[in-house]
């Protein structure tokens, strides 16, 4: 009882605590979409091992909860390609190339999301 009070107050003073990123976890199939904070992005065929570890010290994780209703950045696939390909050496650089490109994609039947003609800044 005493939780769900304190809960109802945080949530009214709109107090959050920062969650602690989910554990590092073995590499997600192909097709799967990892995430860094507001980004997305889905794995693809050639992800090696190395390059999975290298991103989870990067911050990026599965995503393994279905009902997500999160609004993402989506690094396009090209730019996923690019970052695959690249040597150990050049992968930051990939990485945040491929970060500049990621754009708003607004989800299907979301009353929400902004019209194609609208851009965000």
């Amino acid at each position: 009882m005493i939780q769900s009070l304190h809960d109802r107050v945080c949530g009214f003073l709109r107090f959050r605590i920062e969650r602690a990123p989910p554990r590092r976890g073995p590499k997600p199939a192909i097709g799967a979409y990892v995430v860094c904070g507001e980004l997305r992005m889905t794995i693809q065929a050639g992800v090696s091992d190395d390059l999975w570890e290298w991103l989870m010290g990067q911050g990026w994780r599965e995503l393994r909860y279905a009902p997500d209703r999160r609004h993402y950045l989506v690094v396009p696939a090209p730019c996923v390609t690019k970052l695959i390909d690249a040597p150990e050496e050049q992968r930051p650089i990939a990485l945040s190339v491929a970060l500049s490109h990621a754009s708003f994609r607004p989800i299907i039947g979301d009353p929400n999301a902004l019209p194609s003609y609208v851009v965000r800044h």
